[in-house]
């Protein structure tokens, strides 16, 4: 097991077969050894700054029926909201002075958000506040859309291939929605221009090891600018309301897997991580993650945008307790910057 570590370490990719076996056998040893180089080799390549982002949620509304989501169109029991365009800016107005300076504003696929009102929403931030980065992670559009946002001044776009198995794919969601046309908005994202996101949920309902093998080789193969991978957290108002949350340390070695297999990449201790694990944002840290997404959303949108059960959006998960969040990363040797935080992959 050491010695595939080191292997991937050095060379910064393993064969299918050998990244299975990491994965299935792996122990103590060979994640302690994964987790040292993942961080040294982030220390190298970005140094010790951690990359704020700024969640905005502004809208709960959801035209799909995934199976494991809070939002879901089916949950009778959400309580919709949208907010408005002053809400939003009012968000950034507030993440502005405290050192945001990029914005993610993430909502569920809401037919009300036409290309007119998304990007007359993305011009006026960036028109507001044009030394920032404006991310969406709005779902599935058409490559038109996607062009006109782009246009707008959109700059990176998040959208979580959640599995790469076509048959796992099947089972979370519903017959309407298809990998082959998620793939292909993610191709059409790096194709326009957009710095270019995606992940995966870490122990999702029926999930493998041979799946997440397969999600290791896709991010390798498309190289995307940012990965985000976070624990499955059940939500009490799905279909899988009964499965078992996702492996809190199969997320941090896969983390670090990552890092070593994209040494470039921007990648977050997400929330859900945090939300799972005690000190899960700085174990993400830790383990080669770069990037935190404390939430800017109103107090009240906060406790609607439930995507899973106990979902965190206090203390230094809240973007107006930014402090805290400082002194907990300065604790473990890190500091949070005011930077736009590229990627640095081509």
């Amino acid at each position: 097991m050491l010695e595939l570590a080191e292997r991937l370490a050095q060379t910064h990719d393993l064969p299918d077969d050998e990244l299975l076996v990491l994965i299935r056998r792996r122990n103590p040893g060979a994640s302690s050894f994964l987790k040292a180089e993942a961080r040294a080799l982030c220390d190298r390549i970005y140094g010790k700054e951690i990359y704020l982002r700024g969640l905005i949620e502004f809208t709960n509304f959801c035209k799909n029926d995934c199976y494991y989501c809070g939002i879901r169109k089916s949950n009778r029991r959400a309580e919709r909201y949208r907010l408005t365009q002053e809400e939003v800016l009012a968000c950034c107005d507030m993440g502005y002075p405290l050192g945001f300076r990029t914005f993610v504003l993430q909502g569920g696929e809401d037919p009300w958000f036409t290309d007119e009102r998304l990007c007359k929403l993305v011009a006026a931030i960036k028109k507001r506040y044009p030394d920032c980065a404006v991310t969406l992670s709005v779902g599935e559009r058409s490559r038109e859309s996607y062009q006109r946002l782009f246009d707008a001044g959109a700059d990176r776009y998040l959208l979580r291939h959640e599995t790469a198995t076509e048959s796992h794919y099947k089972k979370l969601h519903p017959p309407e929605l298809s990998l082959k046309n998620r793939l292909s908005c993610l191709q059409a994202l790096r194709d326009i221009g957009y710095q270019t996101g995606c992940g995966f949920m870490v122990g999702s309902p029926f999930q493998t090891s041979e799946d997440l093998v397969r999600d290791l080789r896709f991010l390798k193969e498309f190289q995307p600018h940012m990965v985000g991978i976070g624990p499955y957290l059940s939500q009490r108002d799905t279909p899988f309301r009964a499965e078992p949350n996702g492996s809190g340390e199969l997320t941090l070695f896969l983390l670090s897997v990552i890092r070593l297999l994209l040494p470039e990449v921007l990648l977050p201790a997400t929330t859900a991580l945090g939300t799972l694990l005690p000190r899960g944002r700085e174990e993400g840290i830790l383990c080669g993650a770069n990037v935190v997404m404390p939430n800017l959303s109103p107090e009240d949108a906060r406790g609607k945008y439930l995507l899973y059960d106990n979902k965190l959006s206090s203390g230094a998960e809240a973007a107006e307790s930014v402090f805290l969040l400082r002194e907990s990363l300065e604790n473990i040797g890190y500091r949070a910057v005011a930077a736009k935080g590229d990627s640095l992959v081509s």
